[in-house]
């Protein structure tokens, strides 16, 4: 079986249009999504809509939290803030109960999916670090974990100790335990700009990060439109 997984779309429908269709020439046997199917951009429906017209497994993203409630935005900067607000505007009282219902953590095949931590997921803390990885390994209850909230791809591997780094493709060693990071399919912020996710192949026991070009300026032009801050528009032509 191959594994698509896919994370942090953020209501960018032309960077998750491209990467569905580079999923079929993968020959993706299922796809899972690690959460933020809205937020940031312009487009937070027709993206739900495609998620849940696929049927794709999801876990609950912050955004996904945030967005479907009258939760009070502590902490978020303010750009994320407008999002926020503006897309609680477009979200019909249906899908914000579809999105509130999400699990913060599943089970897909032989791996686990999480937004953020194993720790505490409902806290959404961010693992950038070997140190922040290593709090959520005693948590993790199989080989592999693959999860999102960053939008920066990066491996982390338990043995003795925790290493981890950037990777394009690797084979998965089965004396070790694994804590992935997908990246963003919408709004990547590893200063490549082309939006990422991941496949996994189960039989061939391999990771391997898959980047795309996508439709930058029509993403832009609709956050633009919808009144959204410029600095989200600006972001997607940097990747970060």
């Amino acid at each position: 079986m191959r594994y698509a997984i896919i994370a942090d779309i953020h209501g960018n429908l032309e960077a998750f249009q491209t990467v569905l269709a580079d999923i079929k020439t993968q020959n993706a046997t299922h796809i899972v999504c690690l959460g933020d199917v809205v937020g940031y951009n312009a487009n937070p429906k027709e993206c739900l809509a495609i998620v849940r017209e696929m049927n794709i497994p999801c876990v609950k993203g912050n955004h996904d939290e945030y967005c479907s409630t009258d939760d009070p935005l502590e902490g978020f900067n303010p750009h994320a803030a407008d999002a926020v607000h503006w897309t609680r505007e477009q979200l019909s009282e249906e899908e914000c109960q579809w999105l509130r219902d999400l699990k913060y953590t599943r089970m897909a095949a032989n791996f686990t999916m999480v937004h953020a931590t194993l720790d505490a997921p409902q806290r959404w803390g961010y693992v950038f670090d070997k140190l922040a990885a290593a709090a959520s390994f005693p948590y993790q209850n199989t080989q592999l974990c693959f999860f999102g909230h960053t939008h920066v791809p990066v491996a982390f591997m338990r043995d003795t100790a925790v290493r981890g780094g950037t990777y394009s493709k690797f084979k998965i060693d089965p004396s070790k335990k694994y804590f992935i990071n997908v990246g963003a399919v919408g709004q990547p912020r590893d200063n490549n700009p082309r939006a990422a996710y991941v496949i996994y192949d189960m039989d061939a026991g391999t990771i391997e990060l898959r980047r795309l070009d996508y439709d930058i300026a029509t993403a832009q032009k609709k956050i633009r439109a919808a009144g959204l801050p410029e600095r989200l528009a600006e972001r997607l032509e940097f990747g970060r």
